[in-house]
């Protein structure tokens, strides 16, 4: 959109008198003369009353013949007496009077317009001035947001809460002063092509940073203000809760005070026992006892489902409770990993036959502790875990187990075994047989084992 023309424009000399009237109509000669440049000249009235007279005809007649050949003096015209023969009398003076006013009519209009054009010009620059200062205003944080230099200094922890947008953790950053703005934060981040790189959790950041050092120490896993926790398979709960609570930093008796019902645990559950999934956890400050042993029992329900654990127990005739439950025993009694099909298959061979597991680990589990001699005296503790006491599996899971050993319950090993043994616990090595000749002699090894160590 162009402003007004500038004084100098030649359009509006060419179209505006240099007094700011009207031009007029025609166009004028280009000796810039009036409009009817050649005015014939008349020959001046005769008095009222005089005669004719030949001479006076003849010596003028003789006076034109000298102007001819440039012999006479020229006799300039009586001008008052020219205008006064070209005006009628009356008439000549009101035509006049109705061009002139015509003229001064039009005139006005047009300079009246000219001085409207011009303010509305002004108004529109002042317009466009004003939305021009308004819009920099406006734009100035997205164009140019304010930002701080170098990397800051002291310490703040900021927490950045799951799905948490670029602007959203810019505007923590920004209350926490660590950037100057929230918008050169969502800059940088977009200029870098990170702003889906930013994960949830607490970061120790700096005062006064720049919003790319700011960006960099997200991104950076040592900012991370975390503790990690590592629960290992075959862990029992009543060993789990004290080994999470030094870990995370999280009291005990919280941790033993939690709410199973509000822990989400599976309906087939009847504690957290064989729930908690053996995995590594980040634990944020902040987190309490019951946000932790949900994302235990959580990520035992993905894993469960990850390997179809409720379907596939159905295959081996088992509930899901119970498949949990051979799972813990795998993982209680087993020693390598290759091993733990075949500790399930001898499980179940025992089962199909109406013979007594007589498992050691669920009579140490019974007992309350962690022990690989067991005695004819413990073998006859009274409890429902007592495999030796109770055919069928035990009431529920003796410890937590992981995924390898609840795969190992959900697909064991063919064979015929119906015993065996862990005769060199320090190397994990396990024999399995179906001759109880064998079973005795492999027992006896593991005495042998255990009375050397």
């Amino acid at each position: 959109m162009s402003g007004p023309p500038p004084d100098n424009d030649p359009r509006e000399a060419a179209d505006t008198p240099p007094d700011g009237g009207s031009a007029p109509d025609a166009a004028l000669p280009p000796d810039g003369g009036p409009q009817n440049a050649e005015v014939p000249p008349a020959s001046s009235p005769e008095p009222e009353g005089s005669s004719h007279d030949p001479s006076a005809a003849n010596e003028a007649a003789s006076q034109d013949d000298d102007e001819a050949d440039g012999s006479a003096d020229v006799i300039p015209f009586d001008r008052p007496a020219v205008e006064e023969e070209q005006q009628a009398p009356g008439e000549s003076e009101a035509v006049a009077g109705q061009s002139q006013a015509a003229s001064e009519d039009e005139g006005g209009r047009r300079g009246r317009s000219l001085r409207k054009a011009g303010l509305l010009a002004g108004g529109a620059a002042a317009c466009l001035l004003a939305l021009g200062v308004a819009g920099f205003v406006w734009l100035k944080p997205y164009l140019s947001p304010d930002d701080f230099e170098g990397a800051g200094a002291g310490a703040v922890t900021v927490r950045i809460m799951p799905g948490a947008s670029a602007g959203d953790v810019g505007a923590v950053l920004a209350d926490a002063g660590v950037v100057a703005s929230a918008r050169s934060f969502v800059n940088v981040a977009q200029e870098r092509s990170k702003a889906g790189s930013l994960y949830p959790g607490h970061y120790r950041l700096r005062k006064g940073m720049a919003a790319g050092a700011a960006l960099d120490l997200l991104l950076s896993p040592h900012s991370r203000v975390v503790r990690r926790v590592t629960l290992p398979e075959g862990m029992r709960v009543p060993e789990a809760l004290p080994h999470l609570a030094r870990q995370a930093g999280i009291p005990l008796k919280d941790l033993q005070a939690a709410k199973p019902a509000a822990l989400g645990l599976p309906g087939y559950a009847r504690g957290l026992e064989g729930f908690l999934y053996p995995a590594t956890y980040e634990v944020d400050p902040g987190t309490t006892a019951a946000d932790l042993l949900r994302r235990m029992v959580s990520r035992f329900k993905e894993a469960a489902q990850a390997i179809g654990l409720e379907a596939r127990a159905a295959e081996v005739h088992l509930t899901p409770l119970e498949a949990v439950t051979v799972a813990s025993l795998v993982q209680a009694e087993g020693g390598r990993d290759t091993d733990y099909p075949k500790i399930a298959r001898v499980i179940y061979n025992r089962l199909k036959g109406g013979t007594p597991l007589q498992l050691d680990a669920t009579v140490t589990y019974a007992l309350g502790r962690r022990t690989l001699k067991v005695s004819l005296k413990d073998t006859k503790v009274r409890s429902p875990y007592n495999t030796y006491r109770h055919k069928g599996l035990p009431p529920g899971p003796i410890a937590n187990p992981g995924e390898k050993a609840l795969l190992a319950a959900l697909h064991p090993a063919e064979g015929d075994w119906y015993w065996f043994v862990t005769t060199d616990p320090e190397h994990r090595i396990t024999k399995f047989t179906d001759k109880e000749s064998e079973f005795v002699r492999y027992r006896e090894e593991l005495n042998d084992y255990l009375g050397t160590h």
